[in-house]
C-alpha cells in the first residue's frame, strides 16, 4: 500500500521521495549510501519534531488516517481463536460493529468494536464504521453472553458516530444506543474500552462506558465531530479546525477531565507509521489493566464503574 501523507507531513514526504529516488539510482549509478543515511536521519528527526507538537486538528487528521490500524488489525494481532458472532436476533447483522469470542494471551474474552474498512469495498461493507441499531443490539447480545460466562469485555472504538439514516431512525437508533450504554454500565465482568481512532458521540459511548477507558495517544474522543460542531456553532463546516481547537478532544485534555483513564503511546509518526508496534503497545496495556481487575466481584466492578462515571463533571470542594 502506498504511503498516505497528511498535509502537515509534506516536508517528510519530500525527504522520503528523495530517499526513494536515490535508492533507485543506487541500483544503476553507484552507491549513495551516505546521502541516503543522512536523509533518513533528517526525516526521522523531522517526524519527531512534527509529531511532538501536534495541535488538536492535526491529531484529528492522524486519528482518521486511512492506514491507521483498525479493529480487524487488532483482532489479528492480539487475539487467537477468534469466532465472530453475527446478528442481533431481531433484524439483521450490522457489519459496522464486529464482535465475538476469542482468547487474549490465553484468556477467553469477548471482543468487539467498530470497523471502518480499509478500501472502497470494505468501507461500504462496514458503512465507514457507522453502526445501525442492529449493531448496538448485537453489542448488547455479546455483553449478555460475556456476563453469562464471566468473560471480560474488550471493546475498540473507532467511529465518527452512529449512522443517522432514515432506516436507522425507524428501527430505533436512539433507544439501541441507550440500551447498549446501559448494558456497558451494568456489566458484572471487567470491561475495557480503547479509543483507537475517532470516538464520536453516542455511537462511541454505546460501547465505551467501560470499567477502564483507554485512548491511543493521537486519537480523539468527543460528543460531536469538529465538522458537526462547526456546522452548529457557525453554520460553516469549513471551520472544523476552529471547533477542534476549542473542544478539548485530545488525550491530555480528556485525561485532565477524567473522561479517559490512560493514554497508550504511539510510535513516532503515529500508529499508521508502525502498525505492529502500535498494536503490541495496546496489547501490553490491556494485559496490565485486566490483571489489575483480577478477582474483583461483580458488585465491586459495578460500584467502581458507577463511581467513575458519576465523578465526571462533578466539581471538587
Amino acid at each position: 500500500m502506498a504511503t498516505h501523507y497528511l498535509d502537515f507531513e509534506k516536508p517528510i514526504a519530500d525527504l522520503e521521495a528523495k530517499i526513494e529516488e536515490l535508492s533507485l539510482l543506487s541500483e544503476t549509478a553507484g552507491s549513495f549510501e551516505a546521502e541516503i543515511a543522512g536523509l533518513t536521519r533528517k526525516a526521522a528527526e523531522l517526524r519527531r519534531k512534527i509529531y511532538g507538537k501536534l495541535d488538536p486538528w492535526m491529531k484529528t487528521q492522524v486519528a482518521r488516517h486511512p492506514q491507521r490500524p483498525h479493529l480487524v488489525d487488532y483482532i489479528d494481532g492480539l487475539f487467537t481463536d477468534f469466532v465472530e458472532l453475527h446478528g442481533d436476533r431481531q433484524f439483521g447483522d450490522d457489519q459496522a460493529i464486529l464482535g465475538g469470542l476469542a482468547r487474549f494471551r490465553g484468556r477467553p474474552v469477548v471482543v468487539m468494536g467498530q470497523e471502518k474498512g480499509h478500501d472502497t469495498q470494505t468501507r461500504l461493507t462496514h458503512n465507514f464504521g457507522m453502526a445501525r441499531p442492529e449493531g448496538y443490539r448485537k453489542a448488547v447480545r455479546l455483553m449478555d453472553m460475556a456476563e453469562q460466562y464471566s468473560l471480560p469485555v474488550l471493546t475498540f472504538v473507532d467511529t465518527a458516530g452512529a449512522y443517522p439514516g432514515l432506516g436507522a431512525e425507524e428501527r430505533g437508533q436512539a433507544e439501541a444506543i441507550a440500551r447498549s450504554t446501559e448494558r456497558c454500565l451494568t456489566l458484572g465482568v471487567p470491561s475495557i474500552a480503547t479509543v483507537t481512532g475517532e470516538g464520536g458521540s453516542g455511537g462511541a459511548i454505546a460501547i465505551a462506558a467501560a470499567s477502564r477507558v483507554l485512548m491511543l495517544e493521537h486519537s480523539i474522543y468527543s460528543v460531536i465531530s469538529p465538522e458537526g460542531a462547526a456546522g452548529i456553532l457557525w453554520r460553516d463546516g469549513a471551520r472544523a479546525k476552529d471547533a477542534a481547537m476549542a473542544m478539548k478532544i485530545t488525550g491530555p485534555d480528556l485525561m485532565e477531565l477524567k473522561i479517559v483513564d490512560r493514554l497508550i503511546p504511539e510510535p513516532v509518526g503515529g500508529a499508521h507509521s508502525d502498525r505492529a508496534t502500535a498494536i503490541a503497545n495496546v496489547g501490553d496495556v490491556l494485559a496490565e489493566e485486566l490483571e489489575a481487575m483480577k478477582g474483583l466481584s461483580p458488585e465491586e466492578l459495578r460500584r467502581r464503574r458507577a463511581d467513575r462515571f458519576y465523578a465526571i463533571g462533578r466539581a471538587s470542594h
